[in-house]
């Protein structure tokens, strides 16, 4: 058994693992894009979009979730030639299609029929499998999917290769969950594995709890409505838009009674979703339901519906989308603005920026990760320190306020992440940490090393041939 690492290992997108069991027989866990700088790498062949490896001896792909970073090399493999299934989850079965249908018309086409073409071969290539069921992929490897908690559908893997002595078990974290992510069950750990194969995205900080999130979420509105300004909150279209969806009609629900100004209620705030793709992933998400945790179904029950609400307003067409940018710029009407991409590096979100961010009442909220080389990292660092980012090659001074919020990360912190490991009952003999930058990946090897001592290897690998 050898595991090769074809991205996720110089900081957190690409990832692309490969699980080799033989000369003949392998699989890929994920096939993602890189993102932010990382897209340009630094001599590690990180730059190529096209699929750098050999392919003739792959014989499945196990996607753990359906983000970009996880998935959005798929065109370019099944362009290399790559024929065999796609294994996933029931919901990323679901979501996967929408996703790459999006990625193709940004990256390559937007012609109608070579898309529908891509398509139509995915969707033969997907074979869905439920939760906790494991599957013969060969007579010499058995793969199970378990709850990650990441988004909805999302899983890490549970490979079982079987030898003639005894079998070995490798795990693939894909991007573990925090507890009590909106929406959400909480990965449970596994009884164990001989490799582990983990993530690090915050390796080296915690979050802050759901109730002190919500805190912070309800008082950069609050200060937004003082300031008579709009708050903008970059976000991935799948999975961070629907759980800010959910978190806002929990904070509007509860605080129904309670007065923001002299005339404006909590009732009177208004939340704009402006993405097509996010519009369409909320409706497939009301779909899916029954893969929802319990508080969620129990709201249901109870007669809400925290992903469409009554201050809840959609944006699709373009127009509509150039109108309320010039709208809000002219009147800075107190609202919430989500909207794509949540590093700023595309999308509608870009053309808010350089309409509010030179205005002190607009507050920018961060809550998920920025890659280094984003402008969303940019945006984040310098704040409203005289800063400035450039937005499609001109300079927009920041004179906005720059919020982060942690705690609505989709990813597992340290503690979650030592808590996995702790929490099985047969520790792993090794432990690769991938995708994180190196602060996060050593400070998170560090903490294992004083959780385990010396009987687990510790590795932070290197891209496969480097």
């Amino acid at each position: 058994m050898e595991i090769l690492h074809h991205g996720a290992v110089n900081g957190v997108t690409g990832s692309c693992h490969e699980l080799k069991v033989s000369e003949n027989f392998g699989i890929l866990i994920d096939c993602g894009l890189f993102q932010g700088a990382e897209t340009s790498g630094s001599g590690a062949g990180e730059s190529r979009l096209e699929i750098d490896f050999p392919i003739t001896h792959i014989k499945a792909l196990v996607v753990t979730h359906v983000h970009i970073d996880h998935v959005g090399r798929i065109p370019y493999l099944l362009a290399a030639g790559f024929k065999g299934p796609i294994i996933c989850t029931e919901p990323s079965s679901v979501l996967l299609p929408l996703v790459l249908e999006d990625a193709i018309k940004v990256g390559f086409t937007r012609n109608r029929q070579l898309i529908s073409r891509f398509l139509k071969t995915l969707k033969q290539q997907i074979q869905p499998l439920g939760y906790g069921e494991w599957h013969s992929i060969s007579p010499a490897l058995d793969v199970k999917l378990k709850p990650a908690g990441h988004i909805l559908g999302s899983a890490y893997v549970e490979c079982k290769v079987k030898q003639e002595s005894r079998s070995k078990k490798a795990i693939f974290s894909g991007d573990l969950g925090a507890p009590y992510s909106p929406l959400l069950a909480a990965p449970k750990a596994p009884y164990g594995c001989d490799v582990l194969v983990i993530e690090s995205t915050y390796g080296d900080k915690e979050h802050a709890s759901r109730k002190e999130r919500r805190r912070q979420l309800q008082r950069v509105i609050e200060k937004a409505v003082d300031d008579k300004g709009v708050v903008l909150i970059p976000a991935f279209s799948i999975g961070r838009t629907q759980e800010l969806i959910y978190e806002l009609e929990s904070t509007i629900h509860l605080c129904r009674n309670k007065p923001l100004t002299d005339h404006l209620k909590w009732d009177d705030i208004e939340i704009v979703i402006d993405s097509p793709l996010a519009s369409k992933f909320t409706e497939v998400y009301r779909t899916l339901e029954p893969y929802w945790d319990k508080e969620a179904r129990k709201r249901v029950a109870s007669g809400r519906h925290p992903l469409s609400f009554d201050q809840l307003t959609t944006i699709d067409d373009h127009q509509s989308h150039l109108d309320t940018v010039s709208y809000l710029k002219k009147t800075a009407r107190p609202t919430v603005v989500i909207a794509a991409s949540g590093m700023c590096a595309g999308g509608r979100i870009v053309n808010y920026l350089k309409a509010l961010l030179g205005d002190r009442r607009t507050d920018v909220l961060f809550v998920g990760y920025q890659a280094t080389g984003t402008p969303g990292h940019e945006i984040q660092k310098y704040g409203s320190r005289d800063g400035f980012v450039v937005l499609d090659g001109v300079k927009y001074q920041i004179n906005a306020q720059v919020h982060t919020i942690s705690g609505y990360s989709a990813h597992a912190d340290q503690k979650n992440l030592i808590d996995f490991v702790k929490r099985m009952k047969r520790k792993p003999k090794e432990i690769r940490i991938v995708h994180g930058d190196e602060r996060a990946k050593n400070e998170l090897a560090r903490q294992y090393r004083q959780l385990l001592g010396e009987r687990t290897k510790l590795t932070i690998p290197c891209l496969a041939g480097k």
